[in-house]
């Protein structure tokens, strides 16, 4: 299995939105937080399954909020490196700038 990284602006993606569902509805930024770390799981027993979309660059979507989680995998040292869990309604040019 590999091991997950988040950057750290993956990180505050998380937590941005986090805090923007829980003012929505108390509880529902843990809920948030959870797909995030069931999805982040997943990936990590499965770092190939999610298809390439740009470039290097891996995609998958969560399963029930609008949120991808974009990655990139190193076999070398089965490190799975997480750039961006971005809404699916924003331009993917906004996180092309992290890489």
């Amino acid at each position: 299995m590999y091991k997950a990284l988040l950057l750290p602006l993956a990180k505050q993606d998380v937590k941005k939105a986090a805090i923007w569902y829980n003012a929505k509805q108390k509880g529902l930024g843990r809920r948030f937080t959870k797909a995030v770390r069931d999805k982040v799981l997943y990936i990590c027993q499965n770092p190939k399954a999610a298809p390439l979309r740009y470039d290097d660059i891996h995609c998958v979507v969560l399963n029930i909020f609008p949120f991808m989680i974009h990655y990139t995998v190193d076999d070398k040292q089965k490190i799975v490196i997480i750039s961006a869990v971005f809404h699916t309604s924003l331009n993917p040019d906004v996180w092309r700038g992290r890489m």
